[in-house]
């Protein structure tokens, strides 16, 4: 029988779209089949449907998702009643139960429905669609015992009607009165309440969203600074003194557009960072000359100047009246809401209670959520060292939005800032450190000379190579002050593990670095080694690839079972290249008996059951293989990217394994999400008994 979970509430303005986002992640974490059902909608496509279908890749038909609008509602439950309504809308929720193992249900929104007794209405549904409830109580601009009281008097109301709440949820309270309110209903409820505090971000309007509300013309600006958060208005009509002294750090410039003197003053605060802006918008359908237009361009690019026909006043009543949405095209948004479903609700709690179907498949999205949630689960601190880098930064902001990580970007400080305030990034968690300035230069100069003596490096040449990035990021890992560090998306393979090779070393039980990548397939991932770091492996070295492979494949959920590759299956054929990995097959069976191996075989026999039901039918590796050890690089880098582009897996790594800490290297093409799930492994890799490097701090103090 299919799972469903109903989110509802009790009245409009609640907030509820970061629970339903919240919880559908956690659906997508255990089940490859999630269906989404909305009964009625204003009009479709919904923007909360489309948000999740754009993140989640659902391909759930948008007809099946809608049971019916307001409208035709309205006109049913006169003409024929309430039961008449209920039973169409269980009929149009049962064709979505027939093909997806659980169902997020996405209730009402109390805005302009015309329908009596709405709440009633959802309780009704749910216990129709034999769905389990989570109500959700907004407390914005509420006093702690109002809240108290509607949270609780929610929670009767649902559990007299019938319904099987699961957990309560009271969302945009005061972030001061947060703990109180969590605290004083831990004793009052019979069934888990979170409380979620407002986050400004999440209802501040973007400058896109104000652009399209105001009919806006765009003279400047591009997509990352549209995509800026307004959290504040600022207007402009004093002296420039006065003027840049009321500038607050994400605020929307409102001035006319004949005040050339203000647009370039705050633009040039901007690009100094203090403070950085969302954008301006002109009023009066004035805009200033080109050559002024040139100037703001080029003082803060990419930083949007918006264009409005009406006066400032009435202009300023539709600002204030705009509020943010979650949708397709605000990613970021839907980033920060996670981020505060994850940090304030007890996520592994509530999946238990949903006691969603676990499913044995698991899919590239799985695996990605997975990754997250270990990582968070013991936060280590990981360097950056290309801080100026756009997709860099842009993770950067997901990683803490997420609290994923804790983070220490490298790079000249200002710099830093000034790409992240046009991009309009808030970096205000993480860590800024130039190497030429910091005060760490000359102790990680003395280091650096101390390991490096035997190859004639003096503390003078030293002081130079620790102030490149990946020598200072490295130094950082070896020295605690970071737990792994991630870098290449700018830097070769070579410029980023070099200085691990010389500072780090390698494990005393690893003969040799090496690496890995994640495969994620349809339905399953794999495990492939060695794809980018060793050219011509001996017999002993691929025996250590494959240990370290196997070793790595568990530590992140993959049980190893390891295929030697050759061109040859078993006994079948011979020659030096067969011979090799036939040889480091038998090596690994006699270091570690616990292991599961088969070689040498060939790729099809590997993971094709008919294939291997064939040619080794008595193995209990072949035909499910999980870890694939390819005996050299050519095959290995040639393999994993037509895997990737023909099958369109997604390839996560190269993940390196061996080296006493970890570092690990990104692709120069390497997408925003990429790098996110490489810092999130690396942040894996450094999860062990040691001492993280926020725990050595805090010990040292």
């Amino acid at each position: 029988m299919t799972r469903s979970v109903y989110v509802t509430g009790i009245d409009r303005g609640d907030g509820r779209q970061v629970v339903e986002l919240g919880v559908m992640e956690l659906l997508t974490r255990q089940v490859d089949r999630v269906g989404v059902f909305r009964p009625l909608v204003h009009h479709a496509p919904d923007r909360l449907f489309e948000l999740l279908r754009a993140r989640y890749r659902l391909s759930q038909d948008p007809a099946t998702v809608y049971g019916m609008d307001y409208h035709e509602a309205s006109a049913l439950q006169a003409e024929r009643g309430t039961d008449e309504l209920v039973s169409t809308l269980v009929d149009r929720f049962h064709v979505v139960t027939r093909d997806y193992d659980v169902v997020l249900v996405l209730g009402t929104d109390y805005a302009d429905t015309q329908l009596p007794d709405e709440l009633s209405l959802n309780a009704r549904l749910a216990n129709e669609f034999g769905a389990s409830v989570i109500p959700v109580v907004g407390g914005r601009k509420q006093t702690t015992e109002a809240v108290l009281a509607e949270t609780r008097n929610a929670y009767r109301a649902y559990e007299g009607l019938g319904c099987d709440v699961l957990a309560m949820v009271t969302n945009r309270v005061a972030r001061d009165d947060r703990d109180e309110i969590a605290e004083r209903l831990r004793s009052r409820l019979p069934v888990p309440c979170y409380v979620v505090p407002d986050e400004p971000a999440l209802s501040a309007p973007t400058v896109a969203q104000i652009s399209q509300a105001l009919g806006a013309k765009v003279l400047l600006g591009d997509d990352s600074g549209l995509s800026r958060d307004a959290l504040d208005f600022v207007f402009g009509g004093a002296m420039l003194p006065n003027f840049l002294n009321a500038l607050t750090p994400g605020a929307l410039v409102v001035t006319p557009g004949d005040r050339a003197d203000l647009v370039v003053g705050a633009l040039a605060a901007h690009s100094a960072g203090t403070p950085p802006i969302a954008g301006v918008l002109l009023t009066l359908d004035e805009r200033p000359g080109d050559e002024i237009l040139t100037l703001a361009a080029r003082l803060a690019p990419g930083t949007p100047v918006l264009s409005v026909p009406g006066y400032s006043f009435p202009t300023a009543e539709q600002l204030f009246s705009l509020e943010g949405k979650l949708n397709a095209a605000t990613p970021r948004k839907a980033e920060t809401a996670l981020g505060l479903f994850e940090r304030y609700v007890d996520t592994g709690d509530l999946i238990k209670r949903v006691s969603a179907p676990s499913s044995d498949r698991v899919t590239p999205m799985m695996f990605e959520h997975k990754l997250l949630e270990q990582a968070r689960s013991h936060l280590r601190r990981i360097v950056l060292p290309e801080g100026t880098e756009a997709r860099v930064l842009h993770a950067a902001e997901v990683l803490l939005r997420r609290n994923v990580c804790d983070l220490t970007l490298l790079g000249p400080v200002d710099q830093i800032r000034k790409k992240a305030a046009d991009l309009g990034i808030d970096l205000a968690d993480a860590q800024l450190i130039d190497p030429a300035t910091s005060e760490l230069r000359d102790a990680f100069a003395e280091k650096y000379a101390q390991l490096r003596a035997h190859k004639g490096v003096t503390v003078e040449l030293a002081y130079d190579v620790v102030s490149d990035v990946n020598y200072f990021g490295t130094l950082m890992v070896q020295e605690g002050l970071a737990d792994g560090m991630v870098s290449g998306s700018v830097h070769s393979t070579a410029a980023t593990i070099r200085p691990a090779f010389e500072i780090i070393k390698t494990n005393p039980d690893a003969s040799i670095v090496s690496s890995v990548f994640f495969m994620c397939l349809a339905d399953k991932v794999l495990v492939y080694g060695d794809c980018a770091v060793n050219p011509d492996p001996n017999a002993e070295q691929l025996a250590d690839i494959a240990i370290q492979s196997a070793a790595t494949a568990q530590r992140f959920g993959v049980e190893p079972r390891i295929a030697m590759l050759s061109y040859s299956t078993g006994t079948s054929g011979s020659g030096a290249d067969v011979d090799k990995v036939r040889e480091a097959t038998e090596l690994v069976r006699q270091r570690r008996t616990d292991l599961k191996i088969e070689g040498p075989i060939q790729y099809d026999a590997a993971v094709e059951p008919s294939v291997a039901a064939t040619k080794l039918p008595d193995s209990e590796v072949a035909g499910q293989a999980s870890v694939l050890i390819f005996p050299d690089l050519n095959t290995g880098n040639n393999t994993y990217k037509a895997v990737q582009r023909s099958a369109g897996a997604i390839a996560v790594g190269p993940v390196l394994q061996g080296l006493r800490k970890p570092v690990n290297d990104l692709s120069r093409g390497a997408l925003v999400q990429d790098i996110v799930n490489t810092v999130a492994i690396t942040a894996i890799q450094a999860q062990s008994p040691a001492l993280s490097s926020s725990e050595k701090k805090a010990t040292a103090q």
